[in-house]
């Protein structure tokens, strides 16, 4: 697949728009782990993901970290670019949760063109509402939700990202998505495997009882 395929607005650009989105397009392949871009980098530029997986998040002072959203193939990521969106007060880190192919696109060469094309510029403001809306359903879930309903929903999310109910996934990782803390992940793992809801052994929590997490992560308060 081509970068002209994954583009959603390629056809709306004219042909010298065009070939400076060609001529500066940079490929690049990171492994598990890497990490693309964090708040003390320079403006790395906009990402889109040919293929694999990355995860945005924010870091505390005390170093807990918490996920805003993550990132798929054909999806695009801005706030790498936060240099051409000077409102943004907060950093962000990206990294690999998978082997990624991707494309970065130099924030001034986007830039350039969102001032000339109106249908970029749509198609940028409708991704950063969209972000946004991540960012406050976020914050939605922790200042509302218990733990008990985020970690049950965040094993469903993860089940049906990984297209299995046997999750290679640590308590560690867990608590590092939600922003809690390891232990206490910990400790409401054990409860759901008490209760029959999941299995736990080393890097592993099988889902044995799906119906029963989704009616967890539904209940009213």
């Amino acid at each position: 697949m081509t970068f002209q395929e994954y583009f959603p607005v390629w056809d709306k650009l004219n042909p010298n728009q065009q070939q400076r989105l060609l001529g500066s397009l940079i490929t690049r392949r990171v492994k598990k782990g890497d990490v693309i871009h964090n708040g003390s980098m320079h403006c790395t530029g906009l990402l889109l993901v040919q293929s694999g997986q990355l995860r945005a998040y924010i870091l505390s002072d005390e170093g807990r970290e918490i996920t805003i959203y993550r990132l798929f193939d054909r999806d695009m990521c801005l706030f790498s670019a936060s240099c051409i969106m000077r409102s943004i007060q907060f950093d962000i880190t990206i990294a690999a949760e998978k082997d990624t192919a991707l494309w970065v696109i130099p924030a001034e060469v986007y830039q350039g063109i969102m001032e000339e094309s109106a249908p970029v510029a749509n198609y940028t403001n409708e991704l950063m509402a969209s972000r946004f809306s991540d960012v406050m359903w976020l914050i939605e879930q922790v200042m509302w939700k218990s733990l008990d309903k985020r970690v049950a929903s965040f094993l469903l999310d993860e089940a049906a990202i990984e297209g299995t109910d046997a999750l290679k996934i640590t308590h560690e990782t867990i608590a590092n998505h939600l922003g809690t803390h390891r232990e206490v992940v910990t400790r409401m793992l054990r409860y759901f495997q008490n209760e029959g809801m999941v299995k736990l052994s080393r890097g592993m929590v099988a889902i044995l009882d799906a119906d029963r997490l989704d009616a967890l992560q539904k209940e009213k308060a």
